[in-house]
């Protein structure tokens, strides 16, 4: 399970927690344009952008969980087990396996306009990267410079939805998160009014509870809601790289989810093993893992992005202290 979001804060941020039970051995990867990648099912395209993301490299290959290109596209996947519905391979069709989408969608678009005319002539296949790896069910959030959308691969078809939210979680299906975001019209950042009735006392005991009924469960629609609601009221009274980095990253460790918390078997828990956060404007990748909370960031404008091999930087896991004394 995972969130993602994307934000404005100066220049334009997308972020995401990568929730699961283990480790992929994933790190950030540059694929530079002379870079090839090749689809299983469709022609190999050119790089026309370059491309910046977290993925497990295989065999040469990057399956990315989160990536953006030069442009400032950005797209991540996550988890929508029970729902994604991925078809037989259909020959008048772009046949792009899950594994794929990523890479296809930011090697050939530079917005969302871009990205919607892309996705008329597509079919996301059940194509597998390989026996060991089979096809994963899930739905993506793509983000351009100016608004987000929903991608979700169902039984109906390849459905579309723009992102008012500018948020995903897991299921339900995107529609029906939004729809349930009905309920919560009703909070607010300022202290509550009474509208219970005229003739009956109350008193504001505590700071924050015009916010009283915001799901604090690490359930994936109580986590949309939570992260909708502290995105948009989300508030730096001065704007600099360094304060809206770290604004994103607490609006992500808003539904971060601690070991032991989420029981999927005995001794088996699903966590948050990294959190992103992707300048989209300049191009930096920033993470943050579990055991390692120190923000390290990667620029890919500081690399050879004409090269054509790809570019790993092996995650900072380790805790680190700064020690005082």
């Amino acid at each position: 399970m995972c969130t993602s979001v994307c934000a404005d804060f100066g220049d334009r941020y997308f972020g995401r927690n990568l929730d699961v039970e283990l480790s992929y051995g994933e790190r950030v990867v540059i694929m530079p344009r002379g870079y090839t990648f090749n689809f299983k099912k469709t022609a190999s395209i050119k790089n026309p952008y370059a491309i910046i993301g977290m993925a497990k490299v295989v065999d040469n290959v990057p399956l990315f969980f989160d990536a953006f290109n030069e442009k400032g596209l950005a797209v991540a996947g996550l988890a929508f087990a029970g729902n994604a519905y991925y078809k037989n391979v259909c020959e008048s069709l772009d046949n792009i396996g899950a594994f794929e989408f990523i890479p296809w969608i930011l090697l050939q678009c530079k917005n969302i306009a871009d990205v919607k005319a892309l996705l008329k002539k597509i079919n996301v296949a059940d194509i597998s990267f390989s026996k060991a790896l089979p096809s994963t069910p899930l739905h993506f959030m793509i983000s351009d410079m100016e608004c987000s959308i929903v991608v979700e691969c169902v039984k109906e078809g390849v459905m579309v939805y723009d992102n008012p939210f500018e948020v995903l979680t897991n299921n339900p299906p995107f529609p029906i998160q939004l729809f349930n975001m009905n309920n919560y019209m009703s909070l607010s950042p300022n202290p509550p009014k009474n509208n219970f009735h005229k003739s009956i006392s109350f008193e504001k005991y505590s700071r924050g509870m015009g916010a009283i009924g915001l799901p604090g469960d690490l359930s994936s629609q109580s986590r949309f809601v939570k992260a909708a609601f502290i995105k948009l009221n989300s508030y730096i009274p001065h704007i600099n790289e360094s304060s809206a980095v770290s604004q994103l990253f607490h609006i992500l460790y808003s539904v971060y989810q601690q070991k032991g918390c989420v029981c999927l078997d005995e001794g088996v828990y699903e966590y948050t093993e990294y959190s992103s956060c992707c300048n989209l404007t300049r191009g930096i990748y920033y993470y943050t893992t579990y055991e390692n909370s120190r923000i390290t960031a990667i620029d890919m404008h500081k690399e050879n992005l004409n090269g054509t091999d790809l570019i790993e930087y092996p995650l900072i896991t380790e805790n680190q202290i700064f020690r005082i004394n």
